[in-house]
């Protein structure tokens, strides 16, 4: 029995994270904002009333952001810079790879409303390539925040470690994953289910957390018990934890809001290839443009519920039981 609660937040994750930069800037003076005229949208208001002098918006200049942004760090500051994941992406690529990386700049990346969380904001705000954009960055460092519990530690992490580093989120509600006091270590996936005889690993990343507990549940009843890895650090990706989730279980599912192709999947795929090849299926976006929706229903037609993350797992244990046969 799998025996793991879980519920909305009641807070949304937009909150949360403007109360971390309040609560991080109150104990260091280096902290600055920047936003590409969306502060109402991601909710840090509050901190431009709170610090005006360390709050810029650069409007809706991206490019113009980022460079800023690396200028500040030069001078020793700790720039927190957001914006819509596509246009942080997308949009100012190159000034984070050759002004921020390059440079080896300290700036702190912020993409929010990945993938389907744009909902009614369409397919030019709905991004699937973001982290696969950022994996191309030497020495980046690409995260998820699953939950507000991982939020607040993923942004403690961020003021207090240097480099460029890029950490995408929702802006509003999500579920509840981990319990609060919970430690993350960068680099390293969280076990969050590893059921006796697992037949199969679920490796899943923001949203599809919660969906691959549901769908882990649901396997439960049938038989088939799995074991589900929260991959929130896409860059250093765990390389071990794939490497043994590869020779205990023999089959892996990637399960992503973002496209398979860049993404979490290629990055899984990477890493077995190169330690123990087993088979894996991908849940995820598949080389598709964003449209309008609600969250519900775009999870539904890019195939990202646990109802389908529940037919891959059937699909991958029964390729793997083909493959010892023979």
């Amino acid at each position: 029995m799998i025996e793991r609660t879980l519920e909305n937040e009641r807070q949304e994750m937009r909150q949360a994270f403007c109360q971390c930069l309040l609560d991080l800037a109150a104990d260091d003076e280096r902290l600055i904002l920047l936003d590409a005229d969306l502060m109402s949208a991601i909710g840090t208001k509050p901190f431009q009333e709170a610090y005006p002098e360390r709050t810029v918006d650069c409007g809706i200049q991206e490019a113009n952001m980022i460079g800023t942004a690396v200028g500040l760090s030069l001078t020793g500051k700790i720039p927190f810079a957001h914006t819509f994941a596509p246009f942080m992406s997308r949009r100012a690529m190159d000034q984070i790879f050759i002004s921020g990386g390059y440079s080896k700049a300290n700036v702190k990346l912020v993409g929010s409303d990945p993938g389907i969380t744009a909902m009614t904001n369409g397919g030019t705000h709905m991004s699937f390539e973001d982290m696969g954009i950022m994996r191309n960055v030497p020495s980046m460092t690409a995260l998820e925040a699953t939950d507000i519990t991982m939020l607040k530690w993923m942004m403690s992490w961020l003021a207090q470690n240097y480099g460029m580093q890029y950490m995408r989120l929702v802006r509003k509600q999500c579920v509840k994953v981990y319990q609060e006091g919970t430690h993350f270590q960068i680099g390293k996936a969280v076990q969050v289910i590893n059921q006796s005889g697992a037949e199969a690993t679920i490796i899943a990343s923001g949203i599809c957390v919660a969906e691959s507990i549901k769908a882990a549940r649901t396997l439960d009843d049938e038989g088939i018990p799995v074991r589900v890895l929260d991959m929130f650090t896409w860059k250093p990706l765990d390389n071990q934890a794939v490497a043994d989730a590869a020779r205990q279980t023999g089959a892996i599912v990637t399960a992503e809001n973002h496209n398979v192709n860049t993404g979490l999947g290629a990055a899984v795929s990477e890493a077995a290839a190169g330690s123990c090849p087993v088979p894996i299926e991908f849940i995820g976006v598949h080389d598709r443009f964003g449209q309008v929706g609600d969250q519900n229903y775009l999870a539904q037609e890019y195939g990202l519920t646990a109802k389908d993350i529940v037919r891959a797992v059937r699909k991958v244990v029964d390729r793997k039981h083909q493959y010892l046969q023979r």
